[in-house]
């Protein structure tokens, strides 16, 4: 069997996860805990054997022969409407099911010591194979439809995941937010999917090879309206309200959605539909202002965050904005560098969370937390790993990375947005340090009473926090988790240090996939992807000096935002609650507390002129103005009474209808 008939299996890669989802949502309460979690992550781990079969047969190809298009079946036809149930395997779309699969399998190894005792145990796991499998079948598809199809279906999952633990009203909120808020950038996608197959005939992506040929202002059209779509799905400016509060949902999904599926998707459609963007002349620009707006300004939200898991949503948020500013200044093998490797490292961080709150009983304050690595060494050690990683310290793979999308915004003339970037660096590296020094270094603030983080009050005039941890629940809530004195921390269980352990292995060593050497041929990601970007300039650095004080300056702006957070950290938290940064931003404090009051300001809107100018147009417009509503509801009533249900007057209907017909034709004939 050679390498093509073997990618014509490609088909089993989304396969494998979307049985264990059927088999799970039909036999799961019959199976039981923990038996739905291992037959959920077996049938994952074989989806990552299949992808790694696939990136073998791939690479044992030519450079020439890596697109290979399996066979499938016509799935719509209308007309000149073809769309086909094939899936593309190429560099990019082997790179993303290597990484969603090989993270999904330790996520999916992690939830089964997370969600014990949860009594919905077996639906969790079918979820979680579902929302993989809508993930695979997105990056694999031939054309934008089949895209559009996992799309839809990873929209639907987040929703189910997100609001999991629904008896919470605010997780019930968090996932219809996630799902509306989807929705708009899903409507642009949907626009741009309507002008593609209207100016170039077909929606498979081939023929995105006849972007050249269209008007700048359609070309442009379709690239920002797809970057509309990938804004919604990425949580970029100003679609990113939904993802801070997707932390409402099990941290295994908040791992699974932020590091390694859900998120990735509007970078990995930037990424395939690269022709549209290229063939602009502005498309470009405006994804690259807008993901270093959303870097910079999620960095400084991030900094005044208590809830260790809001941290790292909205660091996401911030890292997402470096993806998407590599692709607007047409580097795409590097927004795909930093994908893979964030991946790791946020996989590891928001496990490493999820181990703390396991262990704190479902505490997520930080503020109630410190000194935590004596009780749980093996998550202070792996999360350690991954606070260097993003913080950009050599030799991690955050570091790599980062460092090499600054530096195609430097070779690229793009100064101002290098130093965007370089600041939000920065802050990265501060506001990590703030969460490493307050969970595992500094004073035992666990062993006080609940109440005294949460209502201490601010000296020289800083605000009060208002926002509380969400509360207890779950699998693993435990009463004397947020009463009184909590009993000790504990480590964690084999299930969930091992994907710890795996994924600090992944950290240390991924950035040794695309070292920044050319001469030496250490490039492999970027010759890996080169098939795909063919079309696309590569730009290396002038001179070794460049490219060596670029990542100089980059290793020196992380150092300097990890030694600024031990500056202020390093002794803990003076007081419960009394945070030395906020305590010296004083009112802006709040402001960035509250991300800027973009999110109030939304729901302000909607819930006041928008629900007002929707009503006028029901009630003043519609119903007392042209009454569209009740002029079809008169118009239902006048046509209802045509069916009588009596066989002879539909025969004498068709008599009438046949001796009308004759007479037409006799009178066009004489």
């Amino acid at each position: 069997m050679d390498a093509h008939d073997l990618l014509e299996f490609a088909w089993l890669i989304p396969a494998f996860p979307a049985a264990g989802a059927v088999a799970l949502l039909l036999f799961g309460k019959r199976l039981g805990e923990p038996v739905a979690g291992w037959l959920a992550t077996a049938l994952m781990a074989l989806s990552f054997v299949a992808s790694a079969v696939a990136f073998f047969a791939l690479l044992s190809l030519g450079e020439e022969e890596r697109r290979v298009v399996t066979d499938g079946y016509t799935w719509l036809r209308a007309g000149d409407f073809v769309v086909d149930f094939r899936f593309l395997v190429d560099p990019l779309s082997v790179t993303m099911i290597l990484f969603v699969t090989g993270v999904g399998t330790l996520i999916h190894l992690y939830s089964i010591g997370y969600m014990h005792g949860d009594p919905r145990f077996s639906r969790f796991f079918a979820y979680l194979n579902l929302f993989a499998a809508s993930m695979l079948v997105l990056v694999l598809g031939s054309n934008f439809l089949l895209t559009f199809l996992g799309w839809e279906g990873v929209g639907l999952c987040s929703y189910l995941l997100i609001s999991f633990w629904f008896e919470r009203g605010s997780a019930a909120v968090a996932g219809k937010k996630a799902f509306v808020t989807n929705r708009v950038g899903d409507f642009g996608f949907m626009l741009a999917m309507f002008l593609i197959f209207w100016k170039l005939g077909s929606l498979d992506y081939a023929a995105m090879e006849g972007a050249g040929r269209l008007a700048q202002t359609t070309v442009t059209a379709i690239a920002l309206l797809l970057f509309l779509g990938a804004v919604g799905k990425s949580a970029q400016i100003p679609l990113h309200i939904w993802l801070p509060d997707a932390m409402e949902g099990p941290t295994p999904v908040s791992a699974l959605i932020h590091a390694a599926t859900m998120v990735t998707a509007g970078v990995f459609l930037v990424a395939r539909a690269h022709p549209f963007f290229e063939a602009s002349d502005s498309a470009g620009t405006v994804v690259a202002w807008v993901g270093a707006a959303t870097a910079l300004s999620a960095a400084t939200v991030a900094v005044v965050q208590n809830d260790i898991k809001r941290v790292l949503a909205y660091s996401t948020v911030s890292q997402l904005g470096y993806m998407f500013l590599a692709a607007g200044v047409g580097a795409y093998s590097a927004a795909l560098f930093h994908m893979v490797t964030h991946a790791f490292f946020k996989a590891l961080l928001f496990l490493g969370a999820g181990s703390v709150i396991h262990g704190l009983h479902d505490e997520q304050d930080m503020r109630r937390m410190g000194a935590l690595r004596r009780w749980m060494p093996i998550t202070a050690g792996t999360f350690i790993f991954g606070w260097l990683a993003i913080a950009g310290i050599v030799p991690f793979a955050g570091f790599w990375s980062k460092d090499e999308i600054l530096a195609q915004a430097w070779y690229r003339d793009e100064y101002a947005l290098w130093a965007v970037g370089a600041v939000a660096a920065l802050l990265t590296a501060f506001y990590m340090t703030r969460q490493v020094y307050l969970v595992f270094f500094g004073d035992e603030r666990w062993r006080e009473p609940a109440a005294s983080a949460a209502s201490a009050a601010h000296t020289d005039g800083a605000p009060v926090l208002h926002e509380q941890p969400p509360a207890a629940s779950g699998a693993h809530a435990h009463a004397d988790g947020h009463e009184g004195t909590p009993a000790e921390p504990h480590e964690s269980p084999w299930t969930m240090t091992v994907p710890l352990g795996a994924l600090t292995v992944l950290t240390i060593f991924g950035g040794l996939v695309n070292l920044p050497f050319v001469e030496q041929n250490l490039e492999f990601l970027g010759e890996w992807l080169h098939p795909v970007f063919e079309d696309v300039e590569v730009v290396h650095a002038p001179s070794f000096a460049t490219g060596f004080a670029l990542s100089t300056i980059a290793l020196v702006v992380g150092v300097t935002g990890i030694l600024l957070g031990r500056a202020f950290y390093k002794a803990g938290l003076p007081a419960a609650g009394d945070d030395p940064v906020e305590r010296r931003l004083g009112p802006v404090a709040r402001v960035l507390e509250n991300a800027y009051y973009f999110d109030v300001g939304v729901a302000r809107f909607v819930s006041g002129p928008a629900t007002a100018f929707a009503r006028f147009l029901s009630d003043g417009f519609d119903r007392d103005g042209i009454g569209l509503a009740a002029a079809f509801r008169r118009g239902g009533i006048g046509l209802r009474r045509l069916q009588t249900g009596l066989v002879r007057n539909y025969a004498l209907g068709i008599v009438l209808g046949a001796v009308a017909l004759v007479g037409y034709v006799l009178v066009r004939t004489i």
